[in-house]
């Protein structure tokens, strides 16, 4: 083996104790006083300008063969270029994902915005922003191409698809894709729709949240007997294209016997018919409204409010919003809530998980809402103990 001479040795031998007493130091000479074994620059080294930061750093330690460099410089050099990829791809971004809304409302409906806003929101709250790791695209629908826009959302082949308005966007789009996970929210009857094989096994593309079972139409008509106790006649405003309406009907029919009431069900499919049915009916007296939970009355709410109070017949509503729009009464579980809910499957699906595994949900909150600037316009007193349950007063 060559040895190096005494002068390149980092500890030389034969150092005197009497050296390292007075403060001598133990190492050979400093990196600067190193001549011969430094490595120059060589031909293959890249010209670049200084830098103090990154690879860059690094170069011009090796360049200056540590030349004048700085143990804690060069350590630093290092560590900034080990962190230069990572930084690198931070600022590539992450990958971009889509979700298709299809919602069967005009585009400018308050209550659709405000459910995607709430929806938005609780997507940002679980790390999904729109712009930087999430795109939109949302259709507004009405029943002429509802068909139409949802095959044009499956065309751009998103991640997931939110059916908005229930039985009347999620069927759609179940028509349109077997294969891109579905989220719908507010169905009333997803296995009896042929939707999922069952609520806690879904077993297909769609799972969601439905809005409530059949047995809580019963309380629409009991909460219309207490507001208004005069009412012996009660139409039941359905949608016949949607199969549910048939079982909110019975659920009514159940309990129309105990409270004295005759039922009559309007089967209508549009504004011209709420309009003429309502009126035929209103031609008897001591009549009451129920309206059933359809896609077809929320975007006819102000109109049936408005045939409601211009024919004096107290109404029950299946929802917060009808009230909103000149309602009497409602009952029915918080909407936004599943909403906030729904971005919650959004994001397992996203992260994942199979539709086919998440069970369908049932509401966890309701919410009973009073206008009272109604029951005035009406002539009816709301009864104190009907007010004290309200979760909202609309004066």
């Amino acid at each position: 083996m060559r040895r190096r001479p005494p002068e390149l040795r980092s500890s030389p031998r034969g150092a005197p104790r009497d050296a390292r007493v007075a403060g001598t130091p133990l190492r050979g000479p400093r990196v600067t006083d190193r001549g011969p074994w430094i490595p120059s620059i060589s031909a293959s080294t890249r010209v670049h300008s200084p830098s103090t930061t990154g690879v860059n750093a690094l170069n011009d330690a090796l360049c200056a063969g540590m030349n004048g460099i700085k143990r804690r410089e060069f350590i630093l050099a290092l560590g900034g270029a080990a962190a230069w990829p990572f930084a690198a791809r931070a600022q590539q971004g992450e990958p971009m994902r889509r979700i298709g809304v299809l919602v069967y409302l005009a585009a400018g409906d308050a209550e659709g915005q405000a459910r995607l806003a709430v929806f938005t929101q609780a997507l940002s709250q679980l790390g999904w922003s729109e712009g930087r790791n999430l795109r939109i695209e949302t259709r507004w629908a009405n029943a002429g191409d509802v068909h139409r826009h949802a095959a044009e959302l499956v065309a751009l082949a998103p991640d997931v698809l939110l059916a908005a308005t229930g039985t009347a966007t999620v069927a759609p789009l179940l028509q349109a894709t077997k294969t891109i996970p579905i989220v719908f929210v507010t169905v009333i009857d997803p296995v009896g729709s042929g939707f999922v094989a069952s609520l806690a096994h879904p077993g297909g593309n769609a799972t969601g949240f439905t809005i409530y079972e059949f047995s809580m139409s019963g309380k629409w008509l009991e909460l219309l007997k207490e507001i208004a106790p005069g009412v012996t006649r009660v139409a039941v405003l359905r949608d016949p294209a949607v199969a549910s309406g048939i079982g909110q009907f019975g659920a009514v029919q159940i309990v129309a016997p105990a409270l004295g009431v005759q039922l009559t069900p309007l089967d209508v499919r549009d504004a011209g018919e709420i309009e003429r049915a309502v009126a035929a009916f209103a031609t008897g007296s001591n009549g009451g409204l129920i309206v059933t939970g359809s896609a077809l009355g929320i975007v006819h709410r102000e109109l049936i409010a408005k045939v409601a109070a211009r024919h004096k017949l107290p109404a029950v509503f299946p929802g917060r919003f009808y009230v909103t729009s000149g309602g009497l009464i409602s009952y029915g579980p918080d909407l936004v809530d599943q909403f906030r809910r729904a971005a919650g499957y959004v994001d397992r699906i996203l992260k994942g998980e199979r539709p086919a595994d998440l069970p369908v949900q049932a509401p966890t909150k309701y919410e009973l809402v009073i206008n009272l600037k109604t029951a005035k316009a009406l002539g009816l007193d709301v009864p104190p103990t009907l007010l004290a349950r309200a979760d909202e007063v609309i004066e």
